[in-house]
């Protein structure tokens, strides 16, 4: 999901289109599909005016607001960025033989798993020297999120969002509610919110990943940031108590969800909460797309998922995060190395934001004069977390989200029961899946 420069999203390829990144490459070559390729091709020498950058900012938005930062990096540096743009969908699809081959010396990318599995395979280079220098304009939690698990920083964000819980706050005015800071009292509000004859929370998982969000917000509230890596690194085991635990939670507040989520895709669940037929909705700020009205999108507002154990308190945020890596053999370290620096700045990201002005920067030292009011609650959450993490598609393998836990999670969300079957299900699956390559 990309947001459009209306400050409202705009559908991109689908989740379940996307999640195919890591293994599905090699599936696209046999079937005769080009494959992505570096601008200037294995037999280009360096050019010391030129850095090659592999982008998946196709969509008209994000290609114009790239275009921007290069052009400023040119004037101030004397350097070209030779941007090799691919359709979103392509390049994540083939991203694992494209930095296998002969990939640009940059390449748009994700933080988080995304980023450590490649840096783990020896597919990028570290960027420590970088960070010496950009290491101020960041909160730690961006911080943490840019580091490979060795410890190297591999990562330069430039952009993010918050997933969260929305509401009308004319519809909470109208009721008298209050917002909910603990599990207990988002429970109460479902319960008053169902005699009001509203939908408490509005739901549709029809495209599969929606639960996964629903999933990490209940797991890091209840067990931790670690835990939630953990997990989904595939370090931790499915069949542990603490994961039926956060099932039981889930069971607990499933019947103030919308009936029939299955069926029902994200943007028809969103119309609810715009209809003010739903009190609240946990999603991403791209659920800004569904108002279309400025009066309703005025009227929107958020606050962070509530907290369940208060060992974690509401410290982790889920913010999906974009931004930079420098590939294992770049032809043109030096600029590449400059170029980076750049993108790590304050500059860059306002340069970024005016053409794209509805996600946030990812820098603590970013220009925030220009935010709408959601985005100012975007930005102070992220900056304010002691913790982010990236969405499970994003924190996990791409083939173990798409296959084993959208399924699973849909079959949850149908019916709550036989969770212990279901989870070594998982637990079997996951160490296969894991095991390979």
């Amino acid at each position: 999901m990309r947001l459009s420069s209306s400050g409202l999203s705009v559908p991109g390829p689908s989740r379940r289109s996307l999640l195919r990144g890591v293994g599905g490459a090699a599936v696209l070559a046999g079937a005769g599909i080009p494959l992505l390729s570096a601008c200037g091709g294995s037999g280009t020498a360096s050019d010391p005016k030129t850095v090659t950058l592999g982008s998946n900012g196709s969509d008209a938005v994000p290609k114009k607001a790239y275009a921007e930062i290069y052009a400023t990096f040119k004037k101030q540096s004397g350097i070209t960025v030779d941007v090799n743009t691919k359709d979103h969908n392509t390049f994540q699809e083939q991203i694992n033989s494209y930095l296998q081959g002969t990939p640009d010396d940059v390449f748009n990318w994700f933080a988080g798993y995304r980023m450590q599995f490649f840096a783990k395979k020896g597919l990028a280079t570290p960027l420590d020297e970088v960070w010496d220098k950009i290491g101020d304009n960041f909160p730690d939690a961006m911080k943490k999120l840019s580091k490979g698990e060795d410890g190297k920083y591999y990562f330069v964000p430039l952009d993010t969002y918050p997933w969260a819980i929305f509401y009308r706050k004319s519809v909470f005015k109208a009721h008298g509610y209050t917002v909910p800071t603990t599990w207990d009292q988002l429970v109460a509000l479902c319960k008053q919110m169902k005699k009001d004859n509203l939908v408490p929370i509005a739901f549709g998982d029809k495209d599969a990943w929606p639960a996964l969000g629903t999933f990490d917000q209940i797991n890091f509230r209840t067990n931790g940031y670690d835990f939630h890596v953990e997990l989904m690194a595939g370090k931790a085991s499915w069949t542990d108590a603490k994961v039926r635990t956060v099932f039981d939670h889930w069971a607990e507040l499933l019947p103030y969800h919308q009936d029939g989520a299955v069926g029902r895709t994200w943007q028809d669940a969103a119309q609810t909460l715009v209809s003010k037929k739903a009190g609240m909705y946990l999603l991403g700020t791209f659920v800004a797309q569904q108002f279309t009205d400025p009066a309703d999108l005025e009227d929107l507002d958020f606050f962070a998922f509530p907290e369940i154990d208060p060992t974690y308190g509401q410290d982790t945020v889920e913010a999906p995060t974009d931004g930079y890596m420098l590939s294992k053999s770049p032809k043109n370290k030096a600029g590449a190395l400059k170029l980076l620096e750049f993108l790590g700045t304050p500059e860059a990201e306002a340069l970024y934001l005016k053409a794209d002005p509805s996600v946030v920067a990812a820098s603590s030292k970013a220009d925030t004069a220009s935010y709408s009011a959601l985005q100012k609650k975007a930005y102070d959450m992220i900056s304010g977390a002691k913790s982010l993490t990236q969405f499970m598609d994003r924190d996990s393998r791409p083939d173990f989200t798409s296959t084993v836990m959208q399924p699973a999670l849909q079959k949850f969300v149908r019916d709550p029961k036989g969770v212990d079957s279901m989870l070594s299900s998982i637990e079997r699956q996951k160490k296969t899946i894991f095991a390979s390559a």
